[in-house]
């Protein structure tokens, strides 16, 4: 999707006299993510970790089991972000990664304000999309979380593992989320988002 149209739509998206000055799109780093808030969480069930569920979760994906599908997550691609259920990390990931069951693709649009760190979703996108599609999207995008500038602790990027282009969003709960853009993708966006909220 063409990232020129989104500073326009992001200073819309802001409050009245809310100064956008950076912006990055990106998606949540793989790997294991913050427990979702408490009103989200599935009674705890009894279970092990076996050397057969995870064996059956890399060998047959589509059937899953939590514990092996967070092993798996863990050895494939490390941790992405850590903090307890209803924790920052923990509401920020559920926003940006809720239940779909229309199983469409949407993008994750970060904003740095004079004021606020905004975490915006498009519409739904396609692999192979028109300029049509591009509009159709970044119309329907919206905010789906937004914090004070103050509750983010720190903001850097780095390397993780192979990929140099990781933003790590760490709050003032002491929780923190990562995100990245495909290697190929510049870095550049991601340094502007980690140098205005630091500066």
């Amino acid at each position: 999707m063409d990232q020129s149209g989104h500073l326009d739509l992001l200073a819309r998206l802001a409050e009245p006299g809310e100064r956008v000055l950076a912006h990055a799109q990106a998606e949540v780093g793989g790997g294991l993510t913050p427990a979702p808030p408490p009103d989200e969480t599935v009674a705890p069930t009894r279970s092990r970790v076996t050397v057969s569920s995870v064996l059956l979760n890399v060998l047959a994906p589509l059937a899953t089991w939590d514990r092996g599908d967070r092993l798996v997550d863990l050895i494939g691609w490390g941790i992405a972000g850590r903090g307890a259920p209803g924790s920052a990390a923990s509401r920020l990931h559920r926003a940006v990664s809720p239940a779909r069951p229309d199983g469409k693709v949407r993008h994750t649009l970060l904003a740095v304000t004079d004021r606020r760190l905004l975490v915006c979703v498009t519409g739904p996108v396609k692999l192979l999309s028109s300029r049509e599609d591009d509009e159709r999207a970044l119309a329907e995008t919206r905010v789906v979380w937004a914090a004070p500038r103050a509750e983010v602790a720190s903001a850097r990027v780095g390397w993780h593992r192979l990929n140099p282009k990781r933003l790590k969003l760490t709050f003032t709960d002491g929780s923190w989320l990562s995100f990245t853009v495909p290697i190929a993708e510049s870095g550049q966006p991601l340094r502007a988002v980690a140098a205005a909220l630091s500066g």
